[in-house]
């Protein structure tokens, strides 16, 4: 009979049908007993609904199980919460676990960030890592560490037309993060904190706003290919503007931007619609129009042109230091790049590489999953070529990607930063809780959103000081760090300071296992040097960004390589060379 009536009416239908029913005993109700007024117009509303389900064509389960397949949506939209805050253990969680949200919002809101009980974790699993400790630990008087970018007063750089003045800047500092990106609001808490604490604040691409001004913090200018902030209208670089903007006293850092982490070889467009006053004005583009951001620069097309470009942006910002920044992708690129500095004399007073695992915005997901160096392979590159041609010394080096602690910066500071940079980690101070809707417009803390109502959540005096706490804490976090070490400042910890796990009974100092140039090697024999440097240094020209012959090289590598292992009869792996 069940069968019967099931063929006859679905129990997929029985919700629907329960609803039809308990709209006719609510109508008996109201027609008998004069009540019932709202269960009859909840009911034809869910019946309504029902009906609407049967006929659309858009979604097959609602189709089948009218009126009851909405809960499988709400489920799935409130999945990653229930996740997160029932599920998920401590330490788990992607991007951030909850125990490095925990602890940024711990130190943001000046509570205490210790922990009872011991460590949470598994200190006996591949890839663990430890900070070895002095029997003679250091004093140190304060914890607000800093690095001069762009030389010194008393000795500037030996850069082709060099930075006049240089920049003491703090050795943790805000990441690229644009306004239209964050809000308003978000902007000026950043740079309110940013001006508090005494560090540094990026612009992102997004240029100088109106909102980054109003406390005068110090700026990064973030300057993409879109030349937002000091474009002609059709997009091209434009001299004047960029002296104008530059000149401001606020304005400590220009970097250039050839790739990011989250998106790197990947342009962009904010839609028309998103365009407003506020945007673009910043900008310098016209309302309610798309804005473009090409994948490539318009102002340079090879290495050379790039470090000529580089010496103009100094020159026309009064001689402020000017860098770049990029994620690392083919390695003869950024060689030919070094090379472009050998043969013109003209060194950018610093690089911040990103690496691929980094990202505020939102990005394709190939993209922000596959493409680019994660940093540590990034930043090893960078930092050896640079000392294997003796220009390490001139080139100060930062590092951003998922820096939230003070181990985080003492780890790639022994890979050779000179400071750090952190996105998510301040958005986090400010309040975000990784909702992950950052490209919705309906980020629930109003830090990722342009609505004006959302936006009033994140009130800028409090969360400005949760910027400035998070920013102390955490250098005072990595004084701690320094001293255990028996060290005096952060740029004197090395990768003989930290040991990785390999295995149950096996572990290393990290300096045995990562790549380390000499100085000057790369300007001798390659032939003891890393298989990148051996394979790809030669490919790399100052006057191209394409590989000399890369096909055929490469090829020829790799065929020499399976031929000789072939012939030993020990072919069983062929060393074909990766980027590091």
């Amino acid at each position: 009979m069940l069968q019967q009536l099931d063929s006859r009416f679905p129990l997929r239908y029985s919700f629907m049908g329960l609803c039809a029913f308990g709209a006719l005993l609510a109508l008996f109700s109201v027609v008998a007993f004069g009540v019932g007024w709202l269960v009859l117009l909840a009911c034809l509303f869910l019946v309504g609904v029902g009906v609407h389900d049967l006929r659309q064509t858009r979604h097959a389960v609602l189709r089948n199980y009218p009126v009851i397949g909405h809960m499988r949506f709400l489920f799935e939209y409130i999945r990653p919460e229930m996740r997160q805050y029932f599920i998920e253990s401590d330490s788990e969680a992607l991007p951030f676990s909850r125990a490095q949200r925990s602890l940024v919002y711990q130190r943001a809101k000046g509570e205490p960030d210790n922990r009872p009980f011991g460590t949470q974790l598994d200190v006996g699993q591949q890839g663990y890592e430890w900070v070895n400790h002095s029997m003679a630990p250091t004093q140190l008087t304060t914890h607000d560490f800093r690095v001069w970018i762009g030389g010194t007063p008393e000795q500037p750089s030996a850069s082709v037309e060099p930075c006049t003045q240089p920049y003491h800047a703090s050795v943790f500092n805000i990441s690229a993060l644009s306004f239209g990106s964050l809000s308003a609001n978000a902007i000026m808490a950043l740079n309110k904190g940013a001006m508090m604490g005494g560090f540094a604040h990026d612009t992102g691409e997004g240029s100088i706003s109106q909102h980054h001004r109003v406390h005068g913090g110090d700026l990064i200018w973030e300057i993409g290919s879109g030349y937002f902030g000091c474009r002609h209208e059709d997009g091209s670089f434009n001299e004047e503007r960029f002296s104008a903007n530059a000149s401001d006293p606020q304005v400590k850092l220009i970097e250039l931007k050839l790739s990011q982490g989250a998106k790197p070889g990947h342009g962009g467009i904010l839609p028309g619609p998103k365009v407003t006053e506020e945007i673009a004005a910043a900008r310098g583009v016209p309302v309610g129009q798309d804005c473009i951001s090409p994948s490539s620069h318009s102002a340079f097309s090879t290495p050379v042109e790039m470090m000529h470009f580089i010496a103009s942006l100094r020159r026309l910002s009064g001689g402020k230091p000017t860098g770049f920044k990029l994620c690392i992708g083919h390695p003869w690129e950024w060689f030919a790049i070094v090379k472009a500095m050998l043969e013109t004399g003209i060194t950018p007073d610093f690089i911040v590489v990103d690496g691929a695992e980094g990202g505020t915005g939102a990005a394709p997901v190939e993209f922000t999953d596959h493409v680019g160096a994660p940093l540590q392979e990034g930043l090893l590159l960078v930092h050896n070529t640079l000392v294997g041609v003796n220009l390490r010394s001139r080139v100060s080096i930062g590092a951003a990607g998922k820096v939230v602690s003070a181990f985080d910066m003492v780890r790639l500071m022994a890979l050779g930063a000179d400071w750090c940079n952190a996105g998510r980690g301040f958005m986090m101070a400010l309040g975000c809780i990784q909702a992950q809707s950052c490209h919705t417009g309906k980020c629930p803390t109003g830090v990722t959103t342009q609505d004006p109502v959302r936006q009033q959540a994140l009130v800028v005096p409090d969360k400005a000081e949760r910027v400035r706490n998070f920013h102390r804490s955490t250098l005072h976090a990595l004084k701690e760090l320094v001293q255990a070490a028996g060290l005096n400042h952060p740029q004197e910890v090395s990768a003989h300071h930290i040991v990785r796990r390999l295995t149950d009974t096996e572990v290393r100092l990290l300096s045995n296992l990562i790549m380390q140039v000499e100085p000057g090697a790369l300007l001798d024999s390659l032939d003891k040097l890393p298989t990148v440097f051996r394979y790809y240094w030669p490919l790399a020209s100052a006057h191209s960004f394409r590989a000399n012959g890369v096909v055929g090289a490469v090829g020829a590598a790799i065929g020499a390589a399976i031929g000789a292992a072939n012939d030993a009869a020990t072919a069983r792996s062929v060393d074909i060379p990766l980027p590091v």
